[in-house]
């Protein structure tokens, strides 16, 4: 913004003066004023800050106290408000201020209230599967279920790993499972022989074998048959384990940028133990999404069967009114109004032509009239017309015109 009227550099001024006089320092002021109006237009409003700015970085602002305002304090609520933690912004619109941009990658975890009630099932099953597997006691419990970039986790895993590959044959996708090292190194332990209660050797700087990777890949098979196990009551699914690998780049089955729901499992088995985690892509969850967002068994979603079945019955016995169109003929208004008692309106239709039969307004079919006995009738010749309109697209129209 430039000062093109002379009248607003000496309100800059007189403005100037004031607040210097208020500050004890006037002489500031009117050298700001005199500079102002000696240069014009020749400068605008950005060159001023970058000299305002300059002199703060000078160190000579203590000559304004009221324009520097660099001893000004933020208190607590406005601290919060800048860094995103304020209650009442959370409420109202989500995170906010440095936080929303931290959170801006982050994806929002869609609750699914059937999964953790899957994975729930599958750490007691688990717990009995797996000390039968390595007689000793073992304790499994559900660390966490969030949403994550899947390209994100990957790069998040630790290494050494070993990740299992594993296929769902019904719902035509892949997962995965990640078995840590501190969890891998302690099943090789349990199964080899070591010590019970100690602690379980890390052997750092070489991979794993071919051994050891067999002896895990059967701790994976164990760990699919029972998540079998648990979707059983919603979903049967049959989870084939496709192969192990070390290298979590060459165990990519979505892309990077996808969502996928990240499940961990803790395992503990006196002192040794570690961190299971089992990744679902969301489009391998597709295909039964409705089936996990119920809140408990059997609960349903949509539409309702016994209200559908109640108004089924009641259309079947409602009483609905038809008319037998003999013909029908446009007139302009002019001729209608002219119409008098007697007169003669010529249809252009024979006594053999089909006639149409109607339900409001809406064509059913056609047929012939005639008589039977002393009743006319009329003999249906087509068969009736259905409708095109099924529920799934009344249902989308409905849902865009909500959407609208």
């Amino acid at each position: 913004m430039e000062p093109d009227d002379p009248n607003m550099e000496d309100d800059w001024s007189a403005a100037l003066l004031e607040q210097g006089a208020e500050g004890g320092d006037a002489s500031l002021a009117e050298e700001w004023g005199a500079a102002l109006a000696e240069q014009g237009t020749t400068r605008n409003a950005s060159d001023v800050a970058a000299e305002w700015a300059t002199m703060i970085e000078d160190g000579e602002t203590e000559n304004l106290p009221e324009l520097a305002g660099n001893d000004r304090i933020l208190n607590q609520e406005e601290i919060d408000g800048v860094l995103g933690f304020s209650l009442r912004e959370l409420s109202a619109s989500g995170a906010g201020g440095v936080r929303a941009i931290v959170d801006s990658g982050v994806v929002q975890y869609e609750r699914l209230p059937m999964l953790e009630i899957v994975f729930d099932r599958m750490t007691r099953l688990l717990s009995t599967s797996l000390r039968n597997f390595f007689q000793d006691n073992v304790e499994v419990t559900l660390d966490n279920i969030t949403s994550v970039r899947f390209g994100d986790y990957l790069n998040s895993i630790p290494l050494p790993t070993l990740l299992g590959v594993f296929r769902a044959d019904a719902w035509e996708n892949s997962g995965l499972v990640t078995v840590e090292s501190n969890l891998a190194y302690s099943t090789l332990d349990l199964l080899l022989g070591g010590k019970r209660g100690g602690s379980s050797s890390r052997l750092d700087g070489r991979p794993f074998t071919t051994i050891e990777m067999q002896l895990v890949r059967r701790l994976v098979e164990i760990i699919l048959g029972d998540l079998e196990l648990s979707f059983q009551p919603i979903s049967p699914v049959r989870f084939g384990i496709d192969r192990i690998e070390t290298n979590p780049r060459f165990a990519t089955i979505t892309r990077p940028a996808n969502a996928a729901i990240l499940i961990g499992l803790r395992l503990d088995m006196d002192g040794r133990g570690g961190l299971l985690q089992i990744a679902f892509p969301y489009a391998t969850i597709e295909p039964i999404r409705e089936l996990l967002m119920q809140s408990f068994m059997g609960e349903k979603l949509g539409r309702d069967h016994i209200w559908e079945s109640h108004l089924a019955t009641e259309v079947w016995q409602a009483d609905v009114s038809m008319r037998a169109v003999l013909h029908e003929v446009t007139l302009p208004l002019k001729r209608v109004m002219e119409l008098k008692v007697g007169d003669t309106l010529m249809f252009d239709a024979k006594p053999s032509d089909p006639i149409t039969v109607r339900c409001g307004d809406w064509a059913l079919t056609q047929g012939r009239i005639g008589r039977v006995d002393d009743n006319i009738a009329v003999q249906v010749t087509r068969p009736l017309r259905r409708s095109r309109t099924t529920i799934q697209a009344f249902e989308a129209s409905m849902n865009s015109r909500n959407d609208g």
